[in-house]
Formats: C-alpha cells, sequence, structure tokens
C-alpha cells in the first residue's frame, strides 16, 4: 500500500512539472514609467533596489534554477504577483504623485526590519540590507518624497 502512495506522488509531482507559470520577465524595452526613468536613481540606490527588491516588486525578476521546480514555481509567481500588486518599481511613474509619495512613505517604513522577507534572504543572502544601505535608501526615499511633495 505503501509503495502504492510513493508511486502515486511521484505521478503527481512529475505531471506538475508540465504545469507552469508564467515568468515575470519584461521585454527588453526600456519602460518610460519605470521609476530610473521618471526620477534621478543614484548608482548606490540602483545597486540597492536591483538586489533587494526588483525580483518582486518589477516586471524584472531574476529566477534561480529552483525556480523551474513546481510546486516551487507557483510559490514563487504568487509571491511575485503580490509583490508587484504592493509595488512595481517597472510602473511607479503610472502612479499619481499621492501614490507615489504613499509607496515611497511605505518602503521607508518596510525596509527598517520587514523588507526584504526572510523567506528572500535566506536563498539570496546577498538582498539581505545592511544598516548603511538601509540608511542610504531611507535617505534617498524621504528626499525624493519631498520632491514629490512639491509637486502636489
Amino acid at each position: 500500500m505503501i509503495k502504492k502512495i510513493i508511486y502515486v506522488l511521484l505521478a503527481v509531482l512529475v505531471l506538475i512539472q508540465f504545469f507552469r507559470p508564467v515568468k515575470n520577465i519584461a521585454p527588453v524595452a526600456t519602460n518610460s514609467n519605470a521609476i530610473d526613468q521618471v526620477y534621478i536613481l543614484p548608482e548606490n540606490v540602483k545597486g540597492i533596489l536591483q538586489k533587494a527588491c526588483f525580483d518582486c516588486h518589477s516586471n524584472t525578476t531574476k529566477y534561480p534554477w529552483y525556480a523551474n521546480i513546481q510546486p516551487i514555481a507557483w510559490w514563487m509567481d504568487d509571491h511575485v504577483k503580490e509583490g508587484k500588486s504592493e509595488l512595481n518599481f517597472s510602473i511607479f511613474g503610472s502612479y499619481t504623485l499621492k501614490k507615489q509619495d504613499h509607496k515611497l512613505e511605505e518602503i521607508s517604513e518596510q525596509i527598517v526590519d520587514e523588507m526584504p522577507l526572510l523567506s528572500y534572504t535566506i536563498a539570496h543572502k546577498e538582498a539581505k540590507l545592511s544598516k548603511v544601505e538601509k540608511e542610504e535608501l531611507t535617505l534617498w526615499v524621504n528626499n525624493l518624497r519631498k520632491e514629490i511633495q512639491t509637486k502636489m
């Protein structure tokens, strides 16, 4: 009986490999609404965002090898969709100024201890932000908020 259960589980595991989510990889063309096209993004800040934020909060996810294995790919797809629904740097310029300001405010609150998520930094050690990186990002966010608020 146990052998049959194991065979069924293995068959299901093999079968689900054929049902893959669409990957979150935008065309190469630059999006005019991307945050780096709308606002000045210092190189240090751009590096921080690329290593710790863009995989879940942009249209340019870089997938590790294990993202091709089900059900991990489904879990990652759901995670990326949720992250992009909260904040998408690829369309940041299309947000109203009020929404941009609010999203930046949320970023400054989240980077203190919540972002990037532990589930992400376990597999991506390089994404864990140092105290200096958090300070740099917070300073940039606060300065950008001031700039946006003058336009509102």
